[in-house]
């Protein structure tokens, strides 16, 4: 019984509370909210407590596998060249940003190696920029799944997070013969990777989760993102030097500027992964003295905050998703 409240009289009349117990087997005055907890019968769509919702998100882990690798196949399977759009396109953009930045504008001055520079940059900046933009969709896209099936909804934001890392998967590994092809030898900086990775992914996570249940209820969110993102990705530093940036922003007096260009999640992840693939661009750090530590600080802090706050957010909002 999933609407308690909505229990009907013999005659058919719906009715609020319990009047005649030799009928129904109730107390007098007694609520059918209450007559139907005291037998043991729950709303089916309410919110579970929150340690329970997460050993059942848990239990779902093959479920969201599975639902992020279905996806993944199918998004270019109308395409000719099918998955291999997914290294495609970063690769095109990266070229398109490197002939306006690089050639163009020469924002690669003082940069050894603007191609590994700038590749990394967008990769790493393209994960978290899908990640976003599924998360919007993963309620509102899958409104029949919801209405048909029990399960936890934090489920398909996880998902579509899950889709856009195996992507990224595949895309990193053309990354890394980039890399290699420009000169640069692997070191062991390179197992920092890693632990890049899996906070970046935390942080996606979270900001999916925030995300979708702002884009389950307020669909205009969808048609807003690509502006949020495009802005975001013009301060994140992909297309220039960051402590060049600060430094100047030092010189000039607005030292507050700077603060906030370096404790932006999307450059700390990318100067992070940077700092982890490419040997030249630890030696172009060294004259603005970079402090590698408060890197890494901000990267953790983002990663909880943005879990723990967008998991939380979504969470409260679990019994209305699917409805009107």
């Amino acid at each position: 019984m999933s609407h308690p409240e909505r229990l009907s009289s013999p005659g058919g009349e719906p009715v609020g509370t319990l009047t005649d117990p030799s009928l129904a087997n109730g107390r007098v005055g007694e609520s059918l909210a209450e007559f139907a907890k005291r037998h043991g019968l729950t709303r089916s769509a309410a919110r579970p407590p929150l340690r329970k919702y997460v050993q059942e998100l848990w239990q779902r882990r093959t479920f969201i596998w599975a639902f992020a690798s279905a996806k993944t196949a199918s998004t270019y399977s109308a395409s000719r060249l099918g998955q291999l759009w997914q290294v495609l396109t970063p690769l095109l953009n990266a070229l398109v940003y490197y002939l306006i930045f690089g050639v163009l504008l020469q924002t690669n001055r003082g940069i050894d190696n603007f191609t590994a520079y700038l590749i990394t940059g967008v990769f790493v900046f393209t994960f978290t920029q899908r990640s976003l933009t599924a998360g919007a969709k993963s309620v509102g896209n899958n409104l029949s799944l919801i209405r048909a099936l029990h399960f936890p909804r934090a489920s398909l934001p996880f998902a579509y997070v899950i889709m856009e890392l195996q992507q990224l998967l595949i895309s990193m590994v053309v990354l890394l013969v980039i890399v290699l092809a420009t000169g640069e030898m692997p070191t062991l900086h390179w197992l920092l990777v890693v632990p890049v990775l899996a906070l970046q992914l935390l942080f996606n996570v979270g900001i999916s989760l925030a995300v979708a249940r702002l884009g389950a209820f307020v669909r205009d969110i969808q048609q807003l993102l690509p502006f949020i993102t495009r802005s975001w990705l013009y301060f994140s530093g992909v297309f220039f030097f960051i402590p060049r940036m600060v430094e100047r922003f030092n010189r000039d007096g607005h030292a507050w500027v700077g603060h906030i260009l370096e404790a932006n999640p999307g450059a700390v992840y990318i100067e992070l992964m940077r700092t982890a693939l490419i040997s030249s661009f630890r030696q172009d750090l060294v004259p603005y003295d970079v402090n590698y530590a408060r890197l890494w600080l901000y990267a953790v802090l983002w990663a909880v905050v943005a879990f723990v706050g967008g998991f939380w957010y979504f969470y409260r909002a679990e019994e209305r998703y699917g409805r009107g």
